[in-house]
């Protein structure tokens, strides 16, 4: 796709301008003439010159052009790529403040959405800040201009584009610096155009590459896809269609699992998974907070523990080696069937599984019927609100809530308060996605005496 047009146009003006806060996305925060302009790259107490990339009624964007006074705060990003790609926003802000911006994003949610306060602020945690990623999707696009098929996330400033990368720091190692060598492997390919994107996941021991492919592979293709697997260690698999046409190329029957080991020994599980299926982005910090999550509901040995959206049974399982009975409940059927797997493979006969969608009223149904001692809650994005309109019942006195979104979980964190006679006994973030203003957290919520 050119550039040509964007690139004919008149330069923005370039202006200077304070930063007096910093956005929920990681944007700089300035005003001129009493409009707000969100400046990407810009951090919090900075004097930066900027340019007007976009101009809205009640905001406009911009970018760093120089900055004039640096904030203390900042660093030398580690990706020769950052302020290009935008697979992160936040490398140039030290670690310890990205995780503090993140606890104050989460508290102003609570005060401004949910008009609630946690009694207790829990230790932010952190883990391996580099080589996390072990799941994601690569675009891919093959350019002219260039004679070479780009592989990689989108850019910052045009999402439209593929940027220019070869390599990435915050994905997993063994695909990382093999990010160039892709793009090599799709410019070889008859079929180079119509590879449309890439999606990665990686086990404990294989990582797996999914090639979404728009027109049939010549023989000469796949025998390609196949040496590349076979060289440098990766499981090969094709999606001529939608998600029920992935399927493995190399090797025939690839493996793909992790475990986890909230307590240790007795309690570990391990978790077999497709490639296309959820799974927590940042192993090191799903162990962290699967540690966190069972410290703060307690499970005893008597109790009875309802875990909903529970996806493959990453929480389900650990919980069922320390409780009488949970049940997951999850609306995507292949999920469902594969932590039934999960639970016969690992020996564990006390957890129950049911098929349901959550954004649905499904107070009729045999599970939301019973009385239940705690709830785990992992909503995507949308949050939980629709479940709170049945649950929890009166029997339920504790509730871990795991968020991937401040807002949502403000929200129905009033609802819980200030409906279901909850306490918010204690909130904190989890550095799920370091480097991008991504704000994943969990809290505790208690029947109030």
């Amino acid at each position: 796709m050119s550039r040509s047009n964007s690139r004919s146009r008149a330069p923005a003006a370039e202006l200077e301008a304070d930063v007096t806060d910093l956005a929920h996305d990681g944007r700089g925060v300035a005003r001129i003439d009493g409009k707000a302009v969100f400046v990407a790259g810009a951090l919090e107490g900075e004097r930066v010159r900027l340019r007007i990339r976009k101009r809205h009624r009640h905001f406009d964007e911009a970018e760093v052009v120089e900055v004039l006074a640096a904030s203390p705060q900042r660093v030398e990003p580690k990706c020769a790529h950052f302020g290009v790609c935008g697979g992160c926003s936040l490398q140039h802000l030290d670690a310890a403040a990205q995780i503090a911006a993140k606890q104050r994003v989460l508290a102003d949610n609570f005060a401004r959405i949910g008009k609630v306060e946690p009694a207790s602020w829990l230790p932010p945690l952190v883990d391996e800040p580099w080589g996390y990623r072990r799941k994601g999707r690569l675009s891919v696009r093959a350019v002219a201009k260039k004679g070479r098929v780009l592989v990689g996330f989108r850019e910052e400033a045009n999402p439209r584009y593929v940027a220019d990368i070869l390599h990435c720091d915050v994905v997993h190692p063994a695909l990382g610096t093999k990010i160039g060598l892709i793009g090599e492997l799709v410019g070889s390919l008859d079929a180079a155009a119509g590879i449309a994107q890439i999606e990665f996941a990686a086990g404990d021991d294989t990582v797996a590459l999914v090639f979404r492919h728009l027109q049939p592979l010549s023989e000469g293709d796949r025998a390609a896809l196949v040496a590349f697997g076979q060289q440098h260690g990766f499981a090969i698999y094709l999606q001529p269609g939608g998600l029920s046409s992935v399927h493995p190329l190399w090797p025939e029957a690839p493996r793909l699992a992790f475990k986890l080991s909230p307590g240790g020994g007795a309690e570990d599980v391990e978790l077999e998974f497709q490639p296309l299926d959820f799974v927590q982005v940042n192993a090191g910090m799903n162990q962290r907070m699967m540690a966190r999550a069972m410290e703060l509901l307690d499970p005893q040995a008597g109790d009875r523990v309802l875990d909903l959206f529970c996806g493959l049974g990453n929480f389900t399982l650990p919980i069922a080696r320390r409780v009488a009975e949970v049940a997951g409940v999850e609306g995507e059927h292949g999920l469902v069937a594969r932590a039934g797997d999960n639970a016969a493979r690992n020996g564990i006969a006390n957890a129950r599984f049911h098929v349901a969608n959550l954004f649905e009223d499904q107070r009729g149904t045999e599970w939301a019927r019973q009385p239940w001692d705690k709830l785990l809650l992992d909503p995507p994005r949308a949050g939980a609100d629709q479940v709170l309109a049945y649950l929890p019942h009166q029997a339920t006195n504790r509730i871990v809530y795991v968020s991937c979104h401040p807002a949502s979980l403000a929200r129905d964190a009033g609802i819980l308060v200030n409906q279901h006679g909850f306490r918010l006994s204690a909130a904190g973030v989890m550095d799920m996605f370091p480097h991008t203003a991504h704000v994943e957290s969990i809290a505790l919520f208690e029947r109030s005496s």
